[in-house]
């Protein structure tokens, strides 16, 4: 198991390390953005299912979201994905 996971460890690591190598400074920073980019983009296909599985009375019973906490969630997940739509918009049309 160990060599299993150092040998993952250190394949995860090579693309961030020619990154470091080929771009010098300004090219983590770069890098940085884009993985911040590649996650928000990937949040609301996180987040907007388990507010749909976390509110469903038959999967959860006693402990399914209250009215007022899938309201604000969906809100929430809403603003997110707006703010994402906006931020692609940005990045082709902006």
């Amino acid at each position: 198991p160990w060599l299993r996971r150092m040998t993952t460890r250190l394949l995860a690591i090579i693309p961030a390390l020619a990154v470091i190598l080929f771009f010098k400074d300004f090219g983590v920073g770069r890098l940085l953005i884009l993985s911040q980019v590649v996650l928000s983009i990937q949040l609301p296909f996180a987040v907007i299912p388990l507010v749909m599985f976390t509110s469903n009375k038959e999967k959860m019973g006693y402990f399914a979201n209250k009215l007022w906490l899938k309201i604000t969630a969906y809100v929430i997940a809403l603003c997110i994905v707006v703010l994402n739509m906006w931020l692609i918009y940005n990045l082709f049309f902006g």
